[in-house]
Formats: structure tokens, sequence, C-alpha cells
């Protein structure tokens, strides 16, 4: 499945601001599932410093600082993406690793393990407490497969959790979250990462785009597709399993990774500092188009 996307944020100023500086993780990666065909970046203003790298996860970061006057501005991203099979997913042999025996693995000294160890340690979107940790238990029985108390948790929170665009901020603590049963993509995700990290085990949060699909026989409105968040989890001797609880799905051709993270400060799509005493209002608007 081929895609191009195109992924436009406006910021308007109630006053001028005098200059700002942005970070944007916005470039599709290349991965075992896809693989990034173009990538191309517009700013307006002009910017007068850019400059492109990788951050120690390996996400692609444009820095980019506007240093003159202005009321507007405007970052839009166009990339193309190939998305393969979703093969690894196929492979029964791993998948009947337990998560005990899974968790008794990742504290072997092996090379291989040394990445997906960073991604244990709690941070401070993902702080699991008691009513967390017992909420992960009822998934991770004894002697369960990993995978398949993985893929329990995700249903769990699908059906446990209400999707409520605009109840919560990215600062809403997991507590509230799990108090008022809802929420969306970004805590879905941070609550299934506390719950696996409540059990000793890594697990990461992922951040990209889904395609929506307009209803049959009608026409797909632009602008409809927005950014999407979801969970991995790594399996000794597999590698990463992926599932969106968001949708009760393992991501497969619709899902586009942008990057992935400890959780969402690590690969936030747009961070910045301006220099300014007014406020701002937000716009965002995503598109996703088969090629």
């Amino acid at each position: 499945m081929n895609y191009v996307i195109t992924h436009t944020t406006e910021y308007n100023y109630r006053e001028p601001v005098s200059f700002c500086h942005n970070i944007a993780r916005l470039a599709p990666r290349n991965t075992m599932r896809q693989t990034k065909q173009g990538f191309g970046i517009k700013i307006s203003p002009q910017p007068e410093v850019i400059n492109h790298y990788d951050d120690f996860f390996g996400n692609h970061v444009t820095y980019f600082a506007v240093q003159r006057e202005h009321r507007k501005l405007s970052i839009t991203v166009s990339s193309e993406v190939s998305i393969h099979s979703n093969s690894n997913y196929e492979i029964d042999l791993f998948r009947n690793t337990s998560w005990e025996e899974a968790l008794t693995q990742m504290n072997e000294a092996r090379p291989e393990l040394f990445e997906p160890r960073q991604f244990i340690a709690d941070t401070a979107f993902t702080t699991p407490d008691a009513e967390i940790a017992a909420y992960a238990m009822r998934s991770f029985t004894a002697g369960r497969p990993l995978f398949e108390a993985a893929q329990d948790l995700m249903r769990r929170i699908h059906h446990d959790f209400e999707f409520k665009p605009g109840f919560t901020i990215i600062a809403t603590p997991l507590t509230v979250v799990m108090r008022e049963r809802k929420g969306v993509c970004q805590d879905f995700a941070h609550l299934a990462i506390a719950c696996i990290r409540a059990m000793g085990l890594p697990a990461r949060y992922m951040s990209g785009y889904i395609e929506t699909l307009p209803p049959e026989g009608k026409e797909k409105l632009t602008g409809v597709d927005a950014s999407h968040a979801w969970f991995a989890v790594y399996i000794p001797g597999m590698g990463w399993a992926e599932f969106d609880p968001t949708n009760n799905q393992v991501p497969g051709d619709q899902h586009i990774t942008i990057g992935w993270g400890r959780d969402y400060g690590d690969i936030a799509p747009l961070k910045g500092v301006l220099f300014s005493s007014s406020s701002q209002q937000l716009k965002v608007q995503v598109d996703i188009r088969r090629v």
C-alpha cells in the first residue's frame, strides 16, 4: 500500500511574535513494515535557521528558528510512504513466549537486549500506581504468552475506556484517565505502556497516522485523517509487536509510523519556544491519500 500524507500545522497569534525556536518530528521513518519514499517540509515565514538530524531514538528531527516578527506560523509536511506486508505478526514461533520467560530473558546480559531495556523505566507520562498495576495483572496471568497478554490488554482498554476528544490534555495524569475511564489515543497508549512497565517489561510509545476510510459510496473528505498513537511490546527473539487500543487492532496497512520513544514527550510532532505576550490559536489538518 502506498500513501501520500500532507500534514499542515498553523499557529495564529493575537499579537506579533518576535521570534521562535521549534523542533518538528514529522518525517516517517523506515521500519520493517514501511519505507519512506519522500519527505519535504515548507515553513512560512521562511526560517533563518533550519537543521535536520536524527535524535537518540533514530527519529528524524527538523529544527528551525524564525527570527523576525510574525503573526502566523505555518508548517506543511508532505511525505510518501510504502507499507509492506505485516508478515512479522504471522510468526508463531515466539507467540508462545510467556511474559515471565520474557521478563527473565530481559535480565540477561545480551547485547540485543540493551536497546529495549531503555523502555522499561517509568516516565512522567507512564508512572503506574497500584490501581494501574492491578489492572495490568488481569491480563498478565501466570504462564500467559506475552503476545496474548498484550493483545488482551489492548482489547480491555478499548472496551473499558471511552474515546472522548477534548476530555484530556497531554498533561492529564493517568490517575484521572483511570478514574474517569475516558481519554484519547495518547492516553490509551500511555496507560498500556504503564501497565506493561508495571510488570517489568519494555514498552514504547508509537506515533504516526491512521487512514480513515469514508462510508461506502461516499467520497473521502480532505483533512479527516489524524495523528495517532499506539504502543509496542518487545518480545525477546521476535522483536517489537505493535497494538492499537483505540481501534482494538494490531496495526496493519492503515497505520503509518512517524517514530517512537518512551512516551509522547520523546516524539511530540512539534515543540517550540516563542517570545510573545499574547495567546495563540492552533489548527492542524492531516490528509492521507492512497496512491
